[in-house]
């Protein structure tokens, strides 16, 4: 599924792209997309398996500017693993594109809740999903002993 955005920006689902040439090409540029170290979030499931789940937003010119991951639960959890917007494009409404995406997909599949969970230290990403709504509760040892996360949850609309 392709959209065509603002600023000639165009989401495609991974489900149009070859998964490991994508996979790669984010690797590559990774620290445009990133401030920490994510590359172990970016397993090749993601890509393959749950890729249909998965679209990359490109440029007039055809480069990668952002990216959301996630997938879609049997009892219908929409979870956003990864939503990315590259440095020179922050600030340009890339990101709520991008969810945007995601929820119209999840929303087709019949899921009704999205989450997503984060690092208690990423203002950004707190900011930005409670901006669109999401409540939040940290979630203590989520990530193991000691690693705390926020739990991000947002209604979809029904429609």
């Amino acid at each position: 599924m392709t959209t065509a955005g603002d600023g000639g920006i165009s989401v495609v689902g991974f489900a149009e792209l070859s998964a490991t040439t994508v996979r790669a090409r984010l690797l590559d540029a990774h620290d445009r997309f990133w401030d920490v170290e994510t590359r172990a979030l970016h397993d090749p499931v993601w890509f393959h398996q749950f890729g249909g789940f998965g679209a990359l937003a490109r440029s007039s010119t055809g480069e990668d500017v952002g990216y959301v991951l996630g997938a879609v639960t049997a009892d219908r959890l929409a979870h956003l693993h990864l939503l990315a917007v590259r440095d020179d494009h922050r600030g340009t409404s890339l990101g709520r594109q991008l969810c945007g995406w995601f929820d119209g997909l999840a929303t087709s599949t019949g899921a009704r809740v999205v989450q997503t969970v984060v690092r208690p230290d990423d203002a950004a990403a707190l900011a930005f999903h409670t901006a669109l709504g999401a409540g939040a509760h940290l979630s203590r040892d989520h990530a193991g002993p000691g690693a705390d996360r926020v739990v991000l949850t947002r209604f979809l609309a029904l429609g």
